[in-house]
């Protein structure tokens, strides 16, 4: 079916957008690759340093004759999506030599656990972790002895921050191997339950433990589909993963068998042989509007309209909020996965799954099908899904028709007619809610204020009893410049328990929220932030609020003129300064971005202003 006539254009506007800096980028990266890796050509200490380790293969690798891996690892065992990483640099570096290549770790980059870290000062380092690890990456890869790179990521930061590096080092092929999902433990709709009761003091921390360690039991990324279920969707709607491969539970041998294809395919593109894939052929504007459709078509984390900007920035791709607003408005929700549905990822994954999902929006004409990806050209490649047979790995067409109509609908009928996420603007400010997990009725909230600037204060209100009526909760100071913009999903039993009370309730904030947060109506990232000036500094309590999800408006109703001709507040900032690692963070507070253009701290320098064009709002 021909491409969709919005996709066309969004795409178009994109690219015309993007001229100038994508083009710079090019040049650049068709420079570095018409120089190469300089394994052959450093000096002689040089290359003793680089190899000393290597035993048996320092000959291969001082001879260039064989193509070189860089492993670039999150691995940690604090998270639980990456603990299983401990094992791959080993299954690498035997799936190289077997089929004629080395590979060695050229980095370990940070990976912070935003499970527990939330509600916590190191929150306020988690944004930043991005743009830190994107630079220990870079500092791994500019040994520049590697015709490839292996990117072991998954979560919420880690995946955006090996992107960038990617494209920084666009003129060498990537391929990113993901460690899959735990298996399923107590229900995601049992631990939201438990964690209401406990906010309301009906069960004491003891059960709210077991249900949480029940929960997040294993191995493997948390089966919800928050942020880093959502950066593995976009590694395959992007063409940097191995078809199928994002939901395959760690420890199987499928899980192994494709860590070696993936070594296996990162040697055969590289540009010693016959088929070069570089990342810069790869990360295109195709693949960045592919990549947002897949976020809308599965209601996926709001981080990622943070995210997805700065990634592209770095391989000369300007996107705007208004492509994410255009593109949401002709891409079905086709998915029903928790907290959006009762359904966890594993569940996604055997109703049908990626492959299922992307097949069908490419007959709906509405991703572009002829992307370049790791795979091949072509993202028919990702209607395919791995199997094993008598030990050995192949792919064979995915699912021709959803097997949960519950979890997983064709685009022709699905779950509702645009994508999950929305944009909101006003007097207030520009802002995202997550629709996909909010009911109709509470779409449309219009509530006396309550301002809070910082979240201990909210729970303190409602512990107090004096949130106990319809609001839009305020909470403001939380964006980049303030502290590093936090997620702010601790809020969520609180605000939720109000909601359940029967109360029309509303956030509204310039920070976070947590990719699993859901029923409760969310307009977050506004800009510009009350730190930076924005109009969230001149609310009061009382002020009545009017958040509207459906026309997409954020607004304070009343005397616009005198609203706007108040004093801001000012509160003080400088206790976000220090402790636990803040002080090192100065620097990046003082020269963030917008999160409107991602919060970007690296990723190339000041996007060009947007075109003066319209785009359908949310």
């Amino acid at each position: 079916m021909a491409l969709h006539s919005v996709i066309a254009e969004v795409t178009e506007r994109i690219r015309d957008r993007s001229r100038d800096t994508r083009r710079t980028y090019l040049d650049r990266i068709a420079a570095q690759a018409e120089d190469g890796p300089r394994r052959a050509h450093l000096t002689c200490g040089n290359q003793a340093h680089a190899y000393a380790a290597m035993g048996a293969e320092k000959e291969a690798l001082a001879t260039g004759r064989a193509p070189n891996i860089g492993i670039i690892t999150a691995y940690n065992d604090m998270l639980s999506a990456h603990q299983p990483y401990e094992r791959y640099p080993e299954l690498i570096r035997a799936a190289a030599r077997a089929a004629g290549g080395t590979a060695q770790v050229a980095a370990g980059v940070p990976a912070m656990c935003d499970g527990v870290t939330q509600g916590q000062t190191g929150m306020e380092l988690s944004l930043f972790s991005r743009d830190v690890i994107a630079l220990a990456a870079a500092v791994g890869l500019s040994h520049n002895t590697f015709d490839a790179a292996l990117y072991l990521g998954v979560c919420d930061k880690i995946v955006p921050g090996l992107i960038i590096a990617a494209a920084t080092f666009g003129h060498i092929p990537a391929v990113f191997l993901p460690a899959g999902p735990m298996t399923s433990g107590l229900p995601n709709d049992e631990k939201s339950r438990i964690r209401n009761q406990f906010a309301t003091g009906e069960i004491g921390r003891d059960k709210l433990m077991e249900a949480e360690m029940a929960s997040y039991h294993g191995p493997g990324t948390c089966t919800f589909y928050g942020t880093a279920n959502t950066n593995q969707m976009l590694m395959e709607f992007m063409g940097l993963h191995l078809p199928g491969a994002s939901f395959i539970n760690p420890g199987t041998p499928l899980r192994d068998a494709l860590t070696t294809a993936g070594t296996e395919r990162a040697l055969a593109i590289t540009a010693l042989g016959n088929d070069f894939r570089p990342v810069s052929s790869i990360l295109d504007e195709r693949a960045f509007v592919n990549g947002i459709v897949g976020l809308m078509a599965t209601g996926g984390s709001t981080n990622l309209v943070l995210h997805l900007p700065a990634m592209a920035r770095a391989a000369g791709i300007v996107l705007d909020l208004d492509d994410f607003a255009a593109i949401s408005a002709v891409t079905p929700l086709m998915a029903k996965v928790y907290p959006n549905g009762l359904a966890d990822v594993n569940h996604f994954h055997a109703a049908g799954g990626l492959g299922y999902m992307i097949g069908d929006l490419l007959e709906g004409g509405l991703l572009h099908p002829d992307t370049e990806t790791v795979a091949g050209t072509g993202l028919a490649h990702y209607t395919q899904e791995p199997v094993l047979e008598d030990g050995a790995l192949g792919w064979r067409r995915g699912a021709a028709e959803t097997l949960n109509d519950r979890i997983l609908r064709p685009a022709s009928d699905p779950f509702q007619p645009q994508g999950g996420l929305k944009s909101l603007d006003g007097n207030l400010g520009r802002g995202i809610m997550k629709v996909s997990a909010v009911a109709a009725e509470h779409q449309v909230i219009e509530a006396p204020a309550a301002v809070f600037d910082d979240q201990d204060a909210v729970k303190a209100a409602f512990k107090a009893g004096r949130l106990d009526r319809d609001v839009v909760v305020i909470v403001r100071f939380q964006g980049p410049k303030a502290n590093g913009m936090p997620e702010l999903h601790g809020l969520t039993p609180t605000l939720s328990v109000l909601q359940g009370r029967g109360h029309k309730v509303a956030l509204v904030t310039d920070g976070r929220m947590s990719g699993a947060s859901g029923k409760v109506p969310a307009a977050i990232h506004v800009t510009p932030e009350a730190a930076d000036g924005g109009p969230l500094a001149r609310v009061e309590d009382g002020d009545m609020i009017r958040v509207d999800a459906t026309t997409g408006v954020l607004a304070l109703v009343g005397d616009a003129a005198a609203f706007a001709a108040r004093a801001p507040a000012t509160p003080d900032l400088s206790a976000n300064g220090h402790g636990l690692g803040r002080e090192l963070f100065e620097v990046f507070r003082a020269s963030v971005g917008s999160a409107a253009d991602g919060a970007r701290v690296v990723a190339g320098g000041r996007t060009p202003p947007a075109s003066a064009e319209t785009a359908p709002a949310l």
